[in-house]
């Protein structure tokens, strides 16, 4: 259940079309449009609170050593914030787990299956170097984006690999 009706609505679709659980990796940018949805539905309400739109909601804060340690569920996945401060309130330490992290087996596993899938007798072309970069975008629609190069592309490298283990081609973009 989502609380907002447009979400909602979303959210009865995407399991119509697709059951529950739904197990397709490329259905996580679907789910993505439904929480993005649902968010863009609360925003809304919670611009119409007086509480929240107050002048007087801001607290003072006084530095000081502490530590303070948050979990924010993200569309690419969990990101979990761990900071520390000294008695100026100045960060000393930050750790900070973001999806791509805890993702990075499963896309591993993902682009693997897409490239075996792909690649039969030996036969690929610049397609199978797109879909593979479609499976890696489905964990982490924000990585194409943050480690592009100048001309906008996600630098993707597949190496075949033949039976011996050694490389006999390498596929870039």
């Amino acid at each position: 259940y989502i609380p907002t009706p447009l979400a909602q609505k979303e959210l009865e679709e995407f399991r119509k079309s697709f059951g529950r659980p739904a197990q397709l990796t490329l259905l996580y940018h679907w789910a993505r449009l439904i929480e993005l949805l649902y968010n863009a539905e609360l925003a809304v309400q919670l611009l119409d609170d007086p509480e929240i739109t107050s002048r007087e909601t801001r607290i003072k804060v006084t530095p000081r050593a502490a530590r303070g340690v948050g979990v924010v569920e993200a569309p690419r996945g969990t990101l979990i914030h761990d900071y520390t401060t000294d008695a100026d309130g100045i960060l000393t330490h930050v750790n900070l787990l973001v999806a791509t992290c805890q993702n990075n087996s499963a896309i591993n596993l993902s682009v693997k299956q897409a490239a075996k899938a792909l690649i039969k007798d030996g036969k690929y072309d610049q397609g199978t170097l797109n879909t593979v970069e479609m499976a890696i975008r489905a964990y982490d629609p924000c990585l194409s984006c943050a480690t592009h190069r100048l001309d906008g592309t996600l630098p993707v490298k597949i190496d075949i690999v033949g039976p011996d283990g050694k490389v006999v081609d390498t596929l870039t973009n």
